[in-house]
């Protein structure tokens, strides 16, 4: 009997770590666009003209 749960037990901790991995690299997925993109210097060094 004791077996039966040392095998559910490093099923359950394969699923476990396999979750935490997944959410880790959702949540890292989704901060890299969540960043806006900045432009760039200006390379004449002159103000931009707006109306």
């Amino acid at each position: 009997m004791t077996d039966n749960l040392k095998g559910k037990a490093a099923i359950g901790a394969a699923i476990g770590s396999a979750a935490v991995a997944a959410a880790l690299l959702y949540v890292n997925k989704r901060k890299k666009k969540a960043e806006p993109a900045q432009p760039g210097p200006i390379p004449s060094g002159e103000k931009p003209e707006t109306d």
